[in-house]
């Protein structure tokens, strides 16, 4: 079974990357530790690190559909494959292709037969919290 072990990355979507990070980096009082120039920002936050995104609008799987201006949340998985395959099986339909996001971050994402995007990701951050 492809199992959802709990939740890895919200991705909120901007289309003013840098006045997103200005904003959420006084919300969370704390600079984004991983930044993609003009693509991406993420911090963690919390008492377990949990992953905050956002990604430029421009680059959101379909710009131009309502999803893009609301958030993706992921479960993590071991597998995105075989998890993305199974929610298509289940009814839900394509978002987002499983995709390299770089070592040890896979994604994908589905639409659910009511319209919500559901996102699914093998995370290392997530297995490296799990192990400690």
């Amino acid at each position: 079974m492809t199992a959802l072990r709990g939740f890895t990355t919200v991705t909120f979507f901007a289309d003013d990357l840098d006045a997103a990070r200005e904003w959420y980096t006084r919300v969370f009082e704390l600079e984004p530790y991983f930044v993609r120039d003009g693509a991406y920002l993420e911090w963690r936050v919390g008492d377990y690190e949990h992953e905050f995104g956002i990604l430029n609008a421009a680059y959101a799987p379909h710009p131009h559909s309502p999803a893009a201006a609301g958030a993706i949340l992921y479960w993590a998985v071991d597998d995105v494959e075989a998890a993305y395959r199974r929610l298509l099986s289940l009814g839900a339909t394509d978002h987002d292709k499983p995709t390299e996001r770089g070592p040890g971050f896979v994604t994908a994402s589905v639409q659910d037969p009511f319209g919500n995007i559901l996102g699914v990701m093998l995370n290392q951050h997530y297995r490296d919290v799990l192990a400690r």
